[in-house]
């Protein structure tokens, strides 16, 4: 197994992604959130100067992208101070939103180039929308995500497999209307709040997991991945993020996660603020679905 070098001193690394998941407090309750997240959870003890010096450290080791989730990162009060500061050292940004409620000062900080939005839709009915968030917020995530095609933000889509009966092709079809270009379906986790008696999050797990991306919670833990939350290779408010990367207990961890999809050409269970991270374009596991490839 190859693991990216990481020389802070003399080189740059290929770490391809970083995943900052802000809080795990949300406005809804999805009934498959992989983090459980929450109107009731605590929001996380990294501060804003904690998330800074990530970024800044991210920087010198050349992430190129920055994928900012929860919880529900909008409820973060600093998200678009964060924002500037990465894509003013030249990493890009996504923020993973539920697109409940976006401020028009925020709006301004995501129509800048080098930020994207990514969000979910679960189907063109509005009872169905509810039974899988907890919330009648249907008409707000809509409305938003009209808002940025108006506003030429780049905007992914995933759909999730939640409920029996779930209406996914007009789902799919209703986002294709609006203008959405990028629209992908995935399964649920079963992680989370969607876990289920005998089966193991490690199981849940491509195998693939810290293959030039990493994850930092809102306690400063660093994961493998988002949905490798439960093993952490330590913390970045006692450690650089470089030495974390190329600590023992990230090597350890790197041999011990069971290998299940090696043909797939990249894993990115892209970390969602309020579900199980529908994926972008291939899923870490083989059961991915995508009927427009």
């Amino acid at each position: 197994m190859t693991v990216p070098a990481i020389s802070p001193a003399t080189s740059r690394s290929e770490w391809e992604r970083l995943w900052l998941e802000l809080t795990r407090r949300c406005q809804l309750a999805c009934r498959h959130c992989y983090n459980a997240s929450g109107p009731h959870r605590l929001a996380g003890t990294m501060t804003s100067a904690d998330w800074h010096r990530v970024i800044d450290q991210a920087a010198d080791l050349g992430v190129r992208e920055l994928c900012v989730i929860g919880g529900e990162p909008t409820l973060y009060p600093g998200l678009a101070t964060l924002i500037n500061r990465a894509v003013g050292a030249g990493i890009g940004v996504e923020v993973y939103s539920n697109l409940v409620h976006i401020s028009d000062d925020l709006w301004r900080v995501l129509a800048q180039d080098g930020v994207r939005l990514a969000t979910s839709w679960y189907s063109d009915d509005q009872q169905q929308h509810i039974a899988i968030t907890g919330r009648p917020t249907w008409r707000q995530t809509r409305a938003n995500i009209d808002r940025a095609l108006e506003l030429g933000v780049p905007l992914r889509v995933g759909i999730v497999r939640v409920l029996d009966g779930q209406r996914i092709d007009q789902a799919r079809a209703q986002l294709r209307h609006m203008g959405v270009a990028t629209v992908s379906v995935d399964r649920t986790r079963r992680i989370g709040r969607a876990a289920e008696a005998g089966v193991g999050p490690l199981g849940e797990l491509c195998g693939r997991c810290g293959d030039g991306r990493a994850a930092i919670g809102p306690d400063g833990e660093v994961w493998l991945c988002t949905m490798a939350r439960t093993i952490s290779a330590g913390n970045v408010r006692a450690r650089d993020l470089a030495d974390v990367l190329s600590g023992q207990a990230w090597r350890e961890l790197r041999t011990t996660l069971p290998h299940r999809n090696t043909d797939a050409v990249e894993c990115k269970p892209n970390g969602d603020s309020n579900d199980c991270a529908p994926a972008e374009k291939q899923s870490c596991d083989p059961s991915f679905c995508n009927p427009d490839d």
